[in-house]
């Protein structure tokens, strides 16, 4: 029983590192570029290692997935939690995390979720139903926040928070792959221009949104 529990323990390990090796891949190269043979390539294990830990293409791409969620959760939606209380100081919290989250490479090719969307918006299964949990779980946690802050009297009344969610995305994912193209960081100082902007116009205050506003990028 010792032996099975350390061989388990040892493949948890091998399969987190593995994983570690296919989100980063997967974000440079695509995911539907992403194989067996060519992840034991570049994480420098072999295919039966791989196959072993994954069984198929498919598994190993929901997997990686998975992997990435985790680690855009650890990154963005945790530390913003602890940082701001409901409202509009955990979104601009969140905005602001997410900036970073792009600019830093967190992922070497920018947003992971942005280049799998553009990857797999066409292809129905199951990868592309997981990406579009995965994505869509991003902008309605933005749109719940806005309903928050809606609600405590932060924003307007009639702020629609729906609305304001999709203005939000599509300046971030703009400036993630204007950035990833140019190499420049100032897709993310114009976007910052446009998330104020929205903010103040649906009743935010200027000095709460000051750390999305001069954020140094």
């Amino acid at each position: 029983m010792q032996d099975i529990d350390g061989r388990r323990v040892r493949g948890d390990a091998s399969r987190r590192v593995v994983l570690a090796s296919a989100v980063d891949l997967a974000s440079v190269e695509g995911l539907d570029g992403l194989s067996i043979g060519r992840l034991a390539t570049a994480a420098h294990v072999s295919k039966s290692g791989v196959a072993t830990l994954f069984g198929t293409k498919e598994r190993l791409q929901l997997a990686t997935v998975d992997a990435a969620a985790q680690r855009f959760r650890e990154t963005v939606l945790e530390p913003a939690r602890l940082a701001a209380p409901r409202g509009i100081r955990r979104i601009v919290a969140l905005l602001d995390g997410w900036i970073a989250y792009s600019r830093d490479r967190v992922f070497p090719g920018g947003c992971f979720f942005a280049a799998a969307v553009a990857d797999f918006d066409s292809k129905p299964g199951p990868v592309r139903d997981a990406i579009a949990t995965a994505y869509e779980s991003w902008g309605d946690y933005v749109r719940v926040s806005l309903g928050y802050a809606v609600a405590k009297g932060e924003l307007a009344p009639d702020a629609d928070e729906e609305q304001l969610a999709f203005e939000f995305m599509a300046l971030l994912d703009t400036a993630n792959t204007r950035s990833v193209m140019t190499g420049s960081n100032d897709p993310y100082r114009l976007a910052r221009r446009g998330l104020v902007s929205r903010l103040l116009a649906a009743g935010a205050d200027r000095e709460v949104l000051r750390p999305l506003a001069e954020g140094v990028d």
